[in-house]
């Protein structure tokens, strides 16, 4: 039985905020493609006209976005340079394998802003498959690709894309800790807090507006709630002893957290606009690291109360928990799919820790990365793919993965402790 907040490592007692090693600064993220998929859609984006004098490539970004999913095979364009004005001529592309050929422009216009172009062909049918234009400022050529990508995504597999999605994580630079939000690859990383002290456990709400995450400049763990718009933020749980570990309700409505106010950490529900906690659990183990179903009727969390972290299972108003996970005696950090099938969490199995996924119906279980230091796994809101941090060839990096762990993504800086990842939702 584990007795104190030392004993649970990697973040379940908020001890690996406190184990960051001093770094270089964090710098631009780039995207590095592992694996092979078994079934891919082969596409083909062709350079769009304009790039070369753009300050971003967009052609590229939707290249790598593409790639990132698991779901495309890239086809070479042999440096042809195409826009969406006219019906490209499909028959060299068919020879190349390609299935899709996406092509496109990007032109600065008077006002200072760009006018990003793109057509989608089907050179299978030799179709036109469809289209987007958008007028956007400097600051937002990324998201326009990224939108790009999320058209020819949802139009080639029937599921949206969530390259325009947002993801959150801390670094650790020098003494400084920093909160981050970037585009889904990495990128474009804006700060949305930055403190000498350490902050942990970022978590977005539903609706993709807050981030709820743990500050310890009060020399205490302590829950804040944080407008991502507007910077504005709100104190919600500074009981006394530790407050944590923050999962938002899927109406948002509610947040549960894990306080030791009354000796001992435990699962409480509070008001997303703050107000007196509801306890959840009442016992004499450590409980933690909570995460809401999808549909909302229930909460997953951590306890040592078998003797060892494991995953339970409990109705979202509380009540008796039924254990999740068998396979291994160490299982911290759950994540739910936003379809409710998929488990992804971590197992220490021979002292090193590794992601898991479980599908819950079956039970069955799957390692799927070969990593050593994995930690903080988070499903896209599609499903498709799991952001998470890790340490590989001695660098802290972000990485993606698909289910199978078939396509592995790193978003790898040239410095810095990168940590504690989550995927937004959806944009509205």
């Amino acid at each position: 039985m584990l007795t104190s907040s030392k004993s649970m490592k990697r973040r379940l007692w908020l001890a690996s905020a406190l184990m960051f090693t001093v770094l270089p600064a964090l710098a631009q993220f780039r995207v590095e493609v592992t694996g092979v998929g078994v079934t891919q859609l082969p596409i083909a984006v062709a350079p769009f006209r304009g790039d070369e004098q753009a300050p971003q490539k967009i052609a590229a970004i939707v290249q790598a976005d593409l790639e990132r999913s698991g779901q495309f095979r890239l086809i070479e364009g042999g440096g042809s340079v195409l826009d969406e004005s006219s019906r490209p001529d499909v028959t060299p592309w068919r020879q190349r394998g390609a299935d899709s050929l996406a092509v496109g422009s990007v032109s600065r216009l008077a006002d200072g802003r760009y006018d990003v172009r793109f057509r989608l062909w089907d050179v299978v049918r030799g179709q036109d498959a469809g289209g987007q234009s958008y007028a956007v400022t400097v600051g937002d050529l990324r998201l326009a690709a990224h939108r790009i990508a999320d058209f020819i995504y949802e139009k080639l597999t029937g599921e949206k894309g969530v390259f325009s999605t947002r993801i959150a994580y801390v670094t650790k630079a020098g003494t400084r800790y920093n909160l981050w939000v970037a585009d889904s690859d990495g990128q474009n990383a804006q700060s949305a807090l930055a403190s000498p002290e350490p902050i942990i456990s970022p978590a977005w709400s539903g609706n993709g507006a807050q981030l709820a995450y743990v500050s310890f400049e009060s020399r205490k763990p302590v829950v804040y709630v944080h407008d991502v718009a507007s910077g504005k933020r709100r104190l919600i749980a500074n009981f006394r002893g530790s407050n944590s570990a923050p999962a938002w309700s899927p109406d948002g409505r509610t947040l549960a957290v894990t306080l030791s106010r009354d000796g001992g950490s435990q699962l409480y529900t509070i008001d997303s606009g703050g107000g007196e906690p509801r306890r959840l659990t009442q016992s004499s183990s450590i409980d933690t690291e909570p995460v809401y179903a999808p549909d909302g009727k229930s909460i997953y969390f951590v306890s040592d109360r078998g003797g060892a972290p494991q995953i339970y299972r409990m109705p979202a108003s509380g009540g008796n928990p039924e254990r999740v996970t068998f396979t291994g005696s160490y299982n911290i950090s759950p994540s739910l799919s936003p379809d409710g099938r998929w488990l992804a969490y971590i197992s220490r199995i021979n002292g090193v820790f590794k992601l898991q996924l479980m599908e819950l119906a079956s039970g069955t279980v799957t390692s799927i990365t070969d990593t050593t230091a994995d930690e903080s796994p988070s499903f896209a809101p599609n499903g498709r793919l799991i952001v998470y941090a890790t340490r590989q060839n001695g660098r802290e990096a972000l990485m993606t993965t698909t289910l199978d762990g078939k396509i592995k993504a790193r978003l790898a800086g040239q410095g810095g402790d990168i940590r504690e990842p989550d995927w937004g939702p959806f944009q509205k």
